[in-house]
């Protein structure tokens, strides 16, 4: 049995392995965590310098929307991945998962709705 902690590292290391792996490059930080069946990742750095030029040179909704649009489909294509990658780590089955990314920022948050608390143990 793992810790909270120890669950919280290893998203974080298959995070990062997907944003390289998946999205093709890694992000400036990642934070996780764990609040009972709960489970939010956020992700700072992720835009890259293209998908500023464009939030820059368009129109101000349009700039932001066509990139986030485009994040948005990757992530729901990998959402099986996701899902699996969460159920590997936490032994808990992915029961709906919430993503959203601000293009202004740079930040992506994906949370994950489990069907039940997995099982921790108090730290060690």
């Amino acid at each position: 049995m793992s810790t909270k902690e120890e669950i919280e590292f290893a998203i974080n290391e298959e995070i990062n392995h997907f944003e390289q792996d998946y999205m093709g490059r890694c992000p400036k930080d990642i934070q996780v965590h764990l609040l009972e069946d709960f489970l939010v990742v956020r992700l700072q750095g992720v835009v890259t310098a293209a998908e500023q030029q464009v939030v820059k040179s368009c129109p101000a909704e349009q700039g932001r929307d066509l990139p986030k649009q485009e994040r948005s489909h990757l992530i729901e294509t990998a959402r099986p991945v996701l899902e699996a990658m969460v159920k590997k780590v936490t032994g808990v089955k992915v029961v709906t998962m919430h993503h959203n990314i601000d293009m202004m920022t740079g930040e992506k948050v994906i949370l994950f709705t489990l069907a039940r608390s997995p099982d921790c143990c108090a730290a060690k």
